[in-house]
């Protein structure tokens, strides 16, 4: 910001304060002080900068004291985050009901014709709630909405990598290599990724299934870590799903997908293993169990999840928008791809009635590959 009548003005800078804290300290006058900083400061400049203090000495006046107030001014000329209060309203809203900061991003214009936000405009709203860039308090009138993110991080941090997940080593497993290159393209539907989430509370633990290209995930509970835990788990879910959408399952090489071969019989599908220690072969499978985390954190005892719990988390999980779906659910995405054999899955109502609205009009050609109720 320039003044009237000062071209090139510039406020001060932290060296310019230390110069006139020692030369003030000194004794110098203002005039002799605004002489030696040049750049075309005055008198006035410095008389401003030490508020017009009579007295000299240490503690008078303190250059890096003054600095840092001056550039939290700076920032506290800034009006009010984000466009106005439907934005602020409606982002607030979704955080708390799980939604990202994309996935609020990309809906945000469908709910709100004629209104937009950026997922880092998002970002910024939620730290600057907090004092010191989130290391502080709440502000007075502020709501500390971090714990809504995923990772839920106190302050913003770079990004980098996940630690990669420990898995065994298994020769006579199918390699991730062998997988037909169709999979990797994400071109059609029936393409599965499987993850076990464990509890250091109880022997229980959840298998999470997940379709590669509409994003659904069908969540299932274990007693424990056994083979036969995990497929009893893996196939009472995939059964739900018609034949032609069970394709491939990749996994990584965990000692409860040693049973396989008893999978593939059972489900007509083919088993691939990702490396060892390489997880991001499974990247949409790593995220979703990021997500699911948000409603079961570590530390929780799962023996004491209930079914119906589960249903209701994995029913949240599928009807969040997804940005590589231009802000559609994975419900919405499996059934326009399948052409309803997901009618009866846990879809909630919202969906319901949208997929109902599409079957209206397709009723001349209803699908007779429904899932079982």
């Amino acid at each position: 910001m320039k003044r009237k009548g000062r071209e090139g003005w510039k406020r001060l800078s932290l060296d310019e304060r230390i110069r006139i804290e020692i030369r003030y300290r000194d004794g110098w006058s203002l005039g002799k002080i605004a002489e030696e900083l040049g750049n075309g400061r005055t008198k006035g400049t410095v008389f401003r900068e030490i508020r017009g203090r009579p007295r000299k000495g240490r503690g008078r006046y303190d250059a890096r004291r003054s600095h840092a107030e001056a550039m939290e001014r700076r920032k506290g000329k800034r009006g009010e985050r984000l466009k106005n209060d439907i934005v602020r309203t409606y982002v607030t809203e979704k955080l708390k009901e799980g939604w990202s900061p994309e996935q609020i991003h990309l809906r945000l214009p469908i709910d709100h014709p004629g209104e937009s936000v950026s997922h880092e405009a998002i970002y910024q709203y939620v730290y600057a709630q907090i004092h010191r860039g989130g290391n502080g308090s709440v502000k007075p009138g502020c709501e500390d909405l971090r714990p809504f993110l995923a990772r839920r991080h106190k302050r913003r941090a770079k990004k980098g990598f996940r630690k990669e997940r420990k898995a065994e080593k298994a020769t006579s497993m199918p390699s991730i290599e062998a997988r037909p290159e169709t999979v990797s393209l994400r071109k059609e539907i029936g393409h599965w990724e499987d993850d076990c989430i464990v509890s250091r509370q109880s022997r229980d633990r959840l298998k999470t299934v997940n379709e590669r290209v509409s994003g659904i995930v069908l969540i299932g509970k274990m007693g424990d870590g056994s083979i036969g835990s995990s497929n009893g788990s893996v196939i009472g879910r995939l059964r739900e799903v018609p034949k032609r959408y069970r394709k491939t399952l990749t996994r990584d090489r965990g000692s409860e997908n040693l049973g396989w071969k008893e999978l593939e019989k059972a489900l007509g599908i083919s088993c691939y293993f990702a490396h060892p220690y390489s997880s991001y072969e499974r990247g949409s499978n790593e995220n979703l169990n990021g997500l699911i985390r948000r409603y079961y954190p570590k530390k929780t005892d799962f023996s004491k999840v209930s079914d119906e719990d589960i249903r209701r988390v994995e029913s949240l999980l599928n009807s969040r928008p997804r940005k590589r779906h231009g802000g559609k659910t994975p419900y919405e995405v499996f059934y326009e791809r399948t052409g309803g054999c997901i009618r009866l899955l846990n879809v909630p109502i919202i969906t319901t009635s949208w997929i109902n609205h599409r079957c209206s009009k397709n009723s001349s050609n209803p699908t007779t590959d429904a899932l079982p109720a």
